[in-house]
Parts: structure tokens; sequence; C-alpha cells
């Protein structure tokens, strides 16, 4: 885990006066939790300096940079995911982008599946997970 909001807050904090990190992007999921860390942080006397760029909690004008920063960054993201979803959609439209090639013969598992057989002996037959079969099946 990278991350240290995913660590049991309670057990570190109370240790350091000041917490650092290097972007903010990597304090958090998202702006609410990189706030939420920043509350604790100032709850224990404790403060949070980021490198770049080069931002600290200790006083008022700091935090609001960091809310400021945290609303941007949330929303840069969202613009890459969009811009992301819009490139895909695009490939998938000039038969670009197809996804992954289909490893096993979907006909091949219905046939087995019509004669009786079980998606556990399909599977074991096959050298695949049944998970894999039942995807064939529904499909």
């Amino acid at each position: 885990m990278s991350q240290p909001a995913a660590l049991s807050r309670s057990s570190w904090v109370s240790v350091f006066w000041s917490v650092v990190v290097v972007k903010l992007d990597r304090l958090g999921r998202s702006t609410r939790d990189a706030l939420n860390l920043v509350h604790e942080l100032d709850q224990k006397g404790a403060s949070l300096r980021i490198l770049e760029p080069e931002v600290s909690t200790a006083g008022p004008l700091g935090r609001m940079v960091i809310t400021v920063l945290g609303m941007v960054a949330e929303m840069e993201l969202g613009f890459i995911k969009e811009r992301q979803a819009a490139g895909i959609a695009k490939a998938k439209a000039k038969g670009i982008y197809k996804g992954r090639p289909v490893s096993l013969d979907h006909n091949q598992i219905r046939t087995l599946r019509s004669q009786g057989l079980g998606a556990t002996a399909i599977a074991k037959q096959l050298g695949c997970s049944r998970g894999a079969i039942y995807k064939a099946i529904v499909r």
C-alpha cells in the first residue's frame, strides 16, 4: 500500500510533527481523503508538507491552497478519464480497439455443455477456469 491514508492513521500521526509527501495526489484517493487527513493532522497538532508544489498546512493559507489543489487534481483526473473513454470509443468505431482476443472456442464450450457436461468438467477438459466457462455460456 503506497498511500499513507490506507494505513492506520491513529498509530502513526501521533508520532510525527509533520507528514511530508511528494505530491498531493499521492496522499489520498480523492479531495475528501486528503482533506480528512489534513483535518486529522491538525487535530493532533501536526502539519502536512507537500514538496511539489511547495505547500504546508502550518498556516491558514496553506490549508486553502491544498483544498484548491485537491479539487483541481480531482477535476483533472475526471478530464483524463473522459478523454480516455472518448479515445477508446473512437478506436472501437474504427475497428482498431477490439479488446483482448478470445482465447477459448465458445462454440466448443456450448457443444460440451449441451452434451451434459458441467462447467467444472468443461474447465478441466479445456484447461481454464470455471468463470471463463460461465462467461462463454452466457454469451
